[in-house]
């Protein structure tokens, strides 16, 4: 039987029994059938959970005849027969340290040393040993040599796809390919439009981890290809993609209204760590995207039992940081709490204390859990865990005994030992943006005229810094900023500049609305000047009159 006939036979039939049958009636047959014979078992009875039914293909007498031939005829076979029964052994399972496989690995590896193998047979080795758990890096180097030799505009996508993957390897034992990346990263720019979404994760994965934030073009030419198989990505390929955009600070608004699409279709059907890592993207990028975070609230409220913490944590955080109570709030939070319940002792100390936190920002109070947060049995295991009690973990105990104190008069628990105490709030999303506030006090002085009636970044007892303090007397006139007396009230000015809100929105980021929560409650009078009210003012004078509408609506006065 010739060649063409064989393959389309074979192609025909559908079982490992099948194939057998077939192959036992033949009289003879190439390297290269053979070969073919193990490629097309490999694709009838290998599936994402391994060999289906092992003792049915690995203990058959013509599987282990042809194990047996290509063993030890080895050097007799052509590069073809070598390479794709190589392929299929290692699909099969095969065990690479098997004297067999030895064999065949050895012959490849000994052909590649005298140049005899082709672009075709090279790319053909490179994937094997890609597949095996612990690839020669000798020998993907001198693969990764013999390539660079070779005109890279002629390669298909799958195999630029393979040459990063080897890349990625060889980079990670510290080889040094920077010139092969420049020329790979020039031509894929080229070949873009025909990536499939699996080609796309693979290389943008591998973008991040052979560190090519130079090659900003490429990434961005395939962050936007991206958009289009994101219904088509599995969860896998959705992370790598998520993580390439989070590496390279990237951020499309059409990814965005894409991800909108899918998220809240595939809620249920979407792995848990995919979720994790969506919520992850848009709390980094701040992006308050109201479908995605109601569905997955929807999804906390279906699925947290069989959530590990970390993802528990990487559901729920992204709402306090954001500043986001979804329409099923009441539900989310009852769940949140009777998991904690029923989980308590199993989150590490400072994913708790990350959780916790994000729940007090949007008045979701842990009152039953703040005894055990207080206590000093917990706040050892957060010193022994790094990165101990540094200004962020310290900063979060403070502010949750600061709500506490000033939003939860019932709480009778344990109090936080004040050496635990922040003398100030570290908050860094909420840091103050200059070139706002040297244009709102330009605005004060042209309106109260002097530069004494008004403090700049003035810090408090309470850890918070407010970022303009106007003083006032009983009778409502302004007195000089250092003047402790006869101080009937404050106010604090908020100049929120864009960093303080979630991207392209109007809403207050979690960390600066309970500032301006807490200072109302101490006793401030809170005045918010957002940027998107005074960007659009041209001169002082119509900062001035803005700022006396906001300050004082009826009327002001100089003491």
């Amino acid at each position: 039987m010739d060649e063409q006939l064989f393959f389309k036979k074979l192609h025909g039939l559908c079982t490992s029994k099948e194939i057998f049958d077939f192959l036992s009636s033949m009289e003879f047959m190439s390297d290269t059938m053979a070969s073919g014979a193990l490629q097309r078992i490999s694709e009838v009875e290998v599936d994402d959970d391994g060999l289906n039914s092992p003792e049915g293909v690995l203990e058959n007498e013509v599987f282990r005849a042809l194990c047996f031939q290509f063993e030890f005829e080895s050097s007799k076979l052509s590069n073809t027969g070598l390479l794709n029964a190589l392929q299929a052994l290692i699909k099969l399972r095969i065990d690479p340290q098997s004297t067999l496989m030895a064999s065949l690995l050895s012959e490849g590896e000994e052909r590649l040393g005298k140049g005899q193998l082709t672009v075709k047979h090279l790319f053909a080795l490179g994937e094997s040993l890609l597949e095996l758990e612990d690839p020669s890096c000798a020998t993907l180097e001198q693969i990764v040599n013999h390539m660079q030799k070779k005109p890279i505009e002629k390669w298909s996508p799958r195999e630029i796809v393979m040459v990063y993957k080897i890349l990625q390897v060889i980079v990670r034992e510290g080889g040094q390919h920077q010139d092969l990346l420049n020329r790979l990263n020039s031509v894929t720019l080229t070949i873009i439009s025909q990536l499939s979404p699996k080609f796309t994760s693979i290389i943008l994965n591998s973008l991040v981890v052979l560190h090519q934030a130079q090659a900003v073009c490429l990434v961005t030419a395939l962050c936007k290809h991206s958009v289009k198989h994101i219904p088509y990505f599995t969860g896998d390929e959705l992370v790598n993609v998520l993580e390439a955009f989070l590496y390279f600070g990237h951020r499309e608004q059409i990814f965005t209204e894409a991800l909108e699409m899918h998220v809240p279709k595939s809620i249920f059907t979407m792995h848990p760590q995919t979720v994790s890592k969506v919520m992850q993207y848009c709390c980094r990028k701040m992006i308050l995207s109201k479908p995605i975070f109601d569905a997955v609230a929807e999804g906390f409220i279906s699925d947290a039992d069989r959530l590990t913490t970390d993802q528990i944590a990487a559901y729920i955080i992204p709402f306090g940081t954001l500043n986001y109570l979804p329409p099923s709030a009441s539900s989310l939070f009852r769940k949140l709490e009777a998991v904690l319940h029923a989980r308590f002792s199993l989150f590490q100390p400072h994913t708790l204390l990350n959780l916790l936190h994000s729940c007090v920002l949007i008045q979701r109070y842990p009152v039953n859990f703040l005894p055990k947060i207080f206590s000093p049995y917990f706040l050892q295991q957060l010193q022994a865990q790094p990165p101990g009690l540094d200004r962020i973990a310290t900063s979060q105990l403070t502010q949750l005994f600061l709500t506490v104190t000033l939003e939860c008069p019932f709480y009778e628990g344990p109090r936080l030992f004040p050496k635990y105490k922040v003398k100030a709030f570290f908050m860094p999303h909420s840091s103050l943006d200059v070139h706002l506030l040297k244009r709102v006090k330009t605005g004060l002085l042209y309106l109260l005229k002097k530069r004494i009636y008004f403090a700049s970044e003035v810090s408090t007892p309470y850890f918070y810094t407010v970022d303009i303090e106007i003083k006032l007397d009983e009778e409502g006139f302004v007195l000089p900023a250092a003047q402790r007396e006869e101080v009937h009230r404050r106010i604090a000015l908020c100049v929120d500049g864009q960093n303080r809100f979630c991207i392209n929105s109007h809403n207050l980021l979690g960390e600066e609305a309970i500032k301006q929560r807490h200072l109302q409650l101490l006793g401030y009078e809170v005045v918010q000047i957002p940027f998107f009210e005074i960007e659009s003012l041209q001169n002082c004078r119509k900062m001035a009159e803005y700022l006396q509408k906001k300050i004082f609506p009826h009327t002001y006065g100089l003491g």
